[in-house]
């Protein structure tokens, strides 16, 4: 059976309908942010996916533009999601970042009452890059004395932080569940399976596509994902919430500390952009009236077009050529590229940008916007938890004219048996390149749960045929890790 434990943030009303968008690849890695630094180099590295029209400068228009790919697995989406990268340094102070697990997943739930669609041209970020320190109550005070006005914007955006420590034998943490990085000595103890790192944006809106600041123009309601809007925000988005799996398992025993990289080894200062890029507002609207299953799969949106993983992992952007020599992803020396860390608690100040306003830069080699490991590299077998969003008791549909989940095709019951009792492996551990040929990592859905595989030469579709001995064992084995979304707050 599935685990009852309620998220932080989880009210003992009904179920909500939402869809989890995985965005199976990034579409690079590098010093961009068309929103904070538009026509310039930012001064940290970010990973990115969505769009392969991405640039310094994007725009809705760029980023919808004729031909322009996605790396997510509804074609229609062409927006930009991003978050900062996340490090792990060696006491040495040279510094690598850390593999990412199946790229990214963006939830959009439905919350609020009359949730109106993402208008052409909004953009907005979440979080306050500047943060080291989470001065709450671990584990988050009751809902019952959380203020009943959201007035206290600050203390709401922290509590839409979270760092999910994964052990699929264990019984699963709720999201946004602790809103700073655990110690690394816990991490090595108790997060078999890397972190899980999570942050809601607003979903309160003013009717203004941009701000400023690139935050006033939305709110959060006083319960962070429902409740009340503030004065003046009547306007209900989905709830969008970003899921990105880290393997910070990959650096157990090592002397060191993880940190992200805007130099923030708290993670209090986590944060997430975002920009429109769906086909048109229309078709969104339509979504988001249309798809309410509260299955979160976008198989179960008929309007949806799923592309292949491996069409997907194609999409990358172009990078500029004023970064097309920076080294962001093997050792360096320190976080890249010359990015100070700072401790706090005490909010982070400016720091020089390297390559920019005259000042110069480190040693440079890479040439790559993408990363050159992905999921495929590590024996993946992981599940999203289930505690953001409730249970999902769905089932895979029969006989549909799309593929019976994103990115699957047909596996017959004696393959969908042995690989419901595989013994659970590390998440970075190889595959055995001599007797498996992988190629490519998919997502299928078995009972209503997303599972991550990695792929070899047979494809798999994990289905509702399996025995209920074999379903009870992978139930166990994976636990619940309904990824990016789903029933989690």
């Amino acid at each position: 059976m599935r685990s009852t434990t309620a998220a932080a943030l989880t009210l003992v009303s009904g179920a909500h309908a939402f869809w989890r968008m995985p965005c199976r690849t990034e579409t690079g890695v590098a010093r961009m942010d068309p929103i904070v630094d538009p026509g310039q180099i930012a001064d940290h590295v970010h990973t990115i996916a969505g769009s392969g029209n991405f640039h310094m400068e994007s725009t809705y228009a760029d980023l919808t533009a004729e031909g322009a790919c996605t790396s997510c697995a509804v074609t229609q989406d062409h927006s930009a999601y991003w978050t900062p990268a996340l490090y792990f340094v060696y006491s040495n102070g040279s510094s690598v970042i850390v593999p990412q697990i199946g790229g990214m997943l963006a939830y959009y739930l439905y919350y609020m009452d009359n949730v109106k669609a993402f208008p052409e041209g909004f953009q907005m970020l979440a979080g306050q890059r500047d943060l080291r320190s989470f001065n709450g109550s671990f584990p988050d005070e009751p809902l019952s004395s959380w203020p009943q006005e959201p007035d206290d914007q600050k203390w709401l955006s922290q509590r839409a932080l979270g760092f999910n420590c994964l052990n699929y034998g264990a019984t699963a943490e709720p999201s946004l569940y602790r809103h700073e990085l655990p110690e690394k000595s816990y991490m090595d103890a108790n997060c078999k399976d890397g972190m899980r790192l999570e942050i809601g944006f607003p979903s309160c809106g003013n009717g203004e596509l941009d701000s400023d600041d690139h935050q006033s123009h939305v709110a959060y309601p006083n319960l962070v994902k429902e409740g009340k809007c503030p004065e003046g925000y009547d306007i209900h988005y989905p709830f969008l919430f970003f899921e990105t799996i880290w393997a910070t398992n990959k650096f157990a025993g090592e002397d060191g500390e993880f940190a992200l990289s805007h130099g923030d080894p708290t993670g209090a200062g986590y944060h997430g952009d975002f920009i429109m890029g769906w086909e048109s507002s229309d078709f969104l609207q339509k979504a988001l009236d249309t798809c309410q299953n509260q299955s979160g799969r976008i198989e179960d949106c008929a309007l949806f077009d799923i592309q292949e993983d491996s069409k997907a992992d194609q999409c990358s952007f172009e990078m500029p050529e004023v970064l097309s020599d920076e080294d962001v992803m093997s050792i360096q020396d320190g976080i890249p590229m010359g990015v100070p860390m700072q401790y706090g608690p005490a909010d982070a100040t400016k720091y020089p940008c390297v390559g920019r306003d005259g000042h110069s830069e480190p040693t440079k080699s890479a040439k790559s916007s993408k990363p050159s490991s992905s999921a495929s590299d590590y024996g993946l077998l992981s599940k999203a938890s289930s505690a953001l969003f409730g249970d999902d008791d769905s089932k895979s549909s029969e006989g549909s004219d799309k593929a019976s989940s994103y990115g699957s095709s047909t596996a017959s019951d004696a393959e969908v048996a042995a690989a419901s009792i595989t013994a659970s492996p590390s998440i970075y551990d190889a595959v055995d390149s001599s007797s498996a040929n992988i190629v490519s990592t998919k997502t299928v859905t078995e009972n209503g749960e997303v599972v991550e595989i990695a792929i070899e030469e047979v494809d798999m579709t994990v289905t509702a045929t399996a025995s209920q001995a074999a379903d009870d064992k992978y139930r166990r084995h994976l636990h619940n890790h309904k990824r990016h979304g789903g029933a989690r707050l």
